[in-house]
């Protein structure tokens, strides 16, 4: 098995951004590809960790990212 995951640079990393999905926003603080696997096959997926007005994080899919 490979990493666990790898950081992706992505053009609105530090940039206000909208997950379209949920409507919550924030600063994009990074694109990470992930095995987000629980099986033992690898399914890997790039997840934006987006910090919110509250100082919480939360992930979104990278394609659910919007500038806000």
């Amino acid at each position: 098995m490979s990493n666990q995951y790898e950081y992706v640079p992505h053009r609105l990393l530090r940039k206000h951004v909208r997950d379209i999905s949920s409507g919550n926003e924030g600063e994009l603080m990074a694109v990470i590809n992930e095995n987000v696997s629980d099986t033992g096959i690898e399914r890997w997926m790039e997840l934006a960790y987006i910090r919110g007005a509250s100082g919480r994080e939360f992930t979104t899919a990278v394609d659910n990212l919007e500038p806000a």
